[in-house]
């Protein structure tokens, strides 16, 4: 990687406690420092079939990129992606839809990336501190920034679970992006919002002191599903080292 620092991943995932399956997909590719989530929506099997394409799109792209390169052919293949699934859902139906949020980090030459669509989120914890670096594409999160509702509040609110921004949703796919310098032991987590729904900041912060690896992945998704978390559940860690 070029980085002087060694890259370590992990990840789980579980369809949760009430759905019989699980729409959500993950993705590592530590060869290339590329990381991902993705949550799909859609009924009848279409948030599978999102989530699965924005996963594709991101293992088709090809080694031997630049930093720079790599982040815009993964902007362009989400965006090729966004049109393919807006053709299948209008093949489908007028009322259908075939859509995915995603969360997607680069670790490159000391340096991290990120780019995202909708409520699938990326944390960094740093020195024992947890800062999230994303911010929602959702209603609740729109609702918060209009002073409308609390922080609090947002999580229990009864539209909590709709997205502003999704792979699959708009004729037009915007992409936010966040870049940063990657620290020794900086550890991302990539998480669908079946568990940061259910596990407050505090919460992600006293499992990221008490766990590690592989450990930690798995924790993450043990104490979401005891919370009750009624959505698919994924948790994806990258440690620098």
């Amino acid at each position: 990687m070029r980085t002087g620092l060694r890259l370590e991943s992990w990840a789980a995932t579980h369809a949760g406690t009430v759905r019989t399956s699980n729409q959500d997909t993950w993705l590592m590719r530590p060869e290339i420092g590329l990381w991902a989530v993705a949550d799909g929506a859609g009924g009848h099997g279409g948030g599978e079939i999102a989530s699965a394409a924005v996963a594709a799109a991101l293992q088709g792209l090809p080694a031997g990129l630049s930093a720079g390169e790599l982040l815009g052919r993964a902007r362009a293949a989400l965006i090729e992606t966004n049109a393919v699934l807006r053709a299948e859902a209008a093949g489908r139906g007028p009322r259908a839809m075939l859509a995915s949020t995603v969360v997607m980090l680069l670790v490159r030459d000391g340096h991290f990336a990120c780019l995202w669509a909708g409520d699938s989120r990326c944390y960094l914890w740093r020195g024992g501190a947890l800062a999230c670096v994303t911010r929602d594409h959702s209603l609740v999160q729109e609702l918060v920034d209009a002073g409308e509702i609390s922080p609090a509040d947002a999580e229990h609110h009864p539209q909590s679970n709709v997205v502003t921004r999704a792979v699959g949703a708009d004729d037009a796919l915007a992409l936010d992006k966040v870049t940063g310098q990657v620290m020794p032991g900086d550890v991302f987590l990539l998480m669908s919002d079946g568990i940061t729904k259910a596990l407050e900041p505090a919460v992600l912060a006293e499992t990221l002191a008490a766990a590690e690896g592989q450990a930690l992945a798995d924790a993450l998704i043990a104490l979401a599903m005891t919370r009750g978390s009624t959505d698919n559940v994924t948790a994806l860690v990258v440690r620098c080292r």
